[in-house]
């Protein structure tokens, strides 16, 4: 058995027995912190905390390592809920494409976006395409990151995403993260089915679909839902047919238009709608009768110069906020989780707290990980992180351009 004892913590950060399963409206402002206080760990499992006063000492030194964290914060790691880290190659032409004045969406009219990524991955080789994934997501470790969602959605043929999928499994029995699948066959039409929607919907649901149930490669179903993408009919269509393999959607809606996306997505039983830099009255009241997670995505709205999610009128309608990074190599290329809460302070007027809920409790929640992770508690996985020693939690969005975290342990083992 590996012991660890964290001691002298200046802060515990979402730390508690009765904690919500997520944090909504005016109590997303509230840490859950615990001052001068200890963290002991064993194997894995998170199996004492209290304060330092309290601290009766060690009995049984064997084994046991002790990390001295006075003047550092202790948080659960981030929780990211949302990204597309498994693909080919980057597209900085296209961010040279932005610069000169083309839009997100007229780029991906003119073949870029979405089915750039697909030919470029549709030739790679899933050996490949493993190792620079596997290097990918383990670069993300030390800014925080203990646990991602994957999607697919870059292959748009049957063995494409398959190969993507076979990845995301692969990496899921090596990583010391831990990783959720979400099949996203629905994120672009290819360019044969261009004129032919039906027939690639009917790919989805008589070829992939089976294929992905056979194998167990899948957690999610997603859709990106949207102008020129997918309507709301046939996002239903696809929902409809992943619910017959017990695939609960996390869906993409109103990244750039009101669609009618976010109820009928919770009427499909939603995990979480993702993007809603968009958002109309039908939207917000549709999420509060639900439990349904709204995840904001502040990377990608930076990134392709669109508007930001209205963190703060979900926020003031007693809603919850969740907050990923969208990590792709077309809207978001960083997967670094500090540098979102930087920009959900700055550009979202999101408390550093806020954002910390956000992307703790809240983005665990929308992964399904609630009874695991996303805050410290007993019997829960040892995913945490030190931070170095600062002033206050304020200090991760405020120094945007540095590491403010010194160690990341996950299930229970220093990275």
């Amino acid at each position: 058995m590996s012991k660890i004892l964290i001691k002298n913590i200046k802060g515990l950060f979402q730390v508690g027995e009765d904690l919500p399963v997520f944090k909504a409206g005016k109590e997303m402002d509230n840490p859950s912190m615990m001052e001068n206080a200890f963290l002991a760990i064993e194997d894995d499992i998170i199996v004492a905390y209290g304060s330092m006063e309290d601290w009766g000492g060690i009995n049984d030194w064997r084994d046991l390592e002790v990390i001295d964290a006075d003047g550092k914060y202790v948080l659960p790691t981030f929780c990211d809920s949302h990204t597309h880290a498994v693909f080919a190659a980057t597209r900085e032409e296209e961010f040279e494409d932005r610069i000169k004045g083309l839009t997100y969406e007229e780029i991906a009219l003119k073949g870029g976006g979405i089915l750039n990524s697909a030919r470029k991955l549709q030739s790679m080789s899933e050996d490949e395409l493993f190792e620079q994934a596997l290097e990918r997501i383990h670069n993300l470790i030390p800014y925080g990151t203990g646990a991602i969602e994957i999607k697919s959605g870059y292959g748009l043929t049957v063995d494409a995403e398959l190969k993507m999928l076979r990845v995301i499994k692969r990496l899921k029995a090596v990583s010391p993260l831990t990783i959720k699948a979400t099949f996203l066959g629905a994120h672009a039409f290819p360019v044969e089915f261009k004129e032919h929607h039906q027939g690639y919907i009917d790919l989805i649901i008589n070829e992939m679909l089976p294929a992905i149930n056979d194998e167990g490669l899948a957690d999610y179903i997603d859709c990106f839902c949207e102008r020129n993408y997918f309507s709301v009919e046939e996002m239903e269509q696809l929902l409809t047919a992943g619910a017959k393999y017990s695939l609960t959607p996390k869906v993409h809606v109103n990244q750039f238009s009101v669609m009618g996306g976010v109820k009928a997505a919770i009427d499909f039983g939603a995990r979480s709608v993702d993007h809603l830099e968009e958002m109309d009255t039908a939207d917000i009241l549709a999420l509060k009768d639900s439990a349904c997670m709204p995840t904001l995505l502040p990377g990608c709205s930076f990134f392709l110069s669109i508007p930001f999610g209205k963190a703060r009128e979900l926020i003031e309608n007693d809603l919850p906020v969740a907050l990923a990074s969208d990590f792709n190599p077309g809207s978001a290329p960083s997967g670094n989780m500090q540098l979102l809460s930087s920009l959900a302070c700055t550009k979202m007027k999101m408390t550093p707290i806020e954002t910390l809920n956000a992307m703790t409790i809240n983005t665990a929640h929308a992964m399904g990980l609630e009874e695991t992770h996303g805050t410290i508690s007993l019997g829960k996985r040892a995913n945490v992180m030190i931070t170095k020693s600062i002033s206050s939690l304020a200090r991760i969005p405020y120094s945007f351009g540095e590491n403010s975290i010194e160690q990341v342990i996950l299930k229970g083992k220093v990275m």
